[in-house]
């Protein structure tokens, strides 16, 4: 029933910003928590960051908080990542899951690349 596209991802230098979206097609998308995740080479994909239907809630890895937030705005069927102070570390695919409903599979997006340069 949903179906999720990434975009906003690219080339940045150190200490630089991008916001990542996550636009969703499909009805019942604001009844549901979303998560922000990435995967570098070579790597396990992480969890980064996750956020409840209405917002009120969020959670960060240890390696995003203080730099990134994660936000939603429902009317728009969309879920954004700000990242600040990018490090090298960060590259990666960044991927949007919406969690499926009881006993049923998560939703997934394509994902969107992530570089930052040294």
């Amino acid at each position: 029933q949903v179906q999720l596209v990434e975009s906003g991802g690219g080339l940045v230098q150190a200490g630089g910003s991008l916001r990542l979206s996550c636009a969703a097609s499909g009805r019942t998308f604001s009844s549901r928590t979303m998560i922000w995740y990435r995967q570098a080479p070579g790597k396990e994909r992480e969890l980064v960051a996750t956020i409840t239907s209405a917002g009120g809630i969020t959670n960060y890895a240890d390696s995003a908080r203080g730099r990134f937030t994660i936000s939603r705005d429902n009317a728009k069927n969309t879920v954004y990542l700000q990242m600040n102070s990018l490090k090298p570390e960060d590259t990666a695919v960044y991927s949007c899951k919406a969690v499926g409903d009881y006993g049923r599979d998560d939703y997934w997006g394509q994902g969107t690349q992530v570089t930052v340069s040294s």
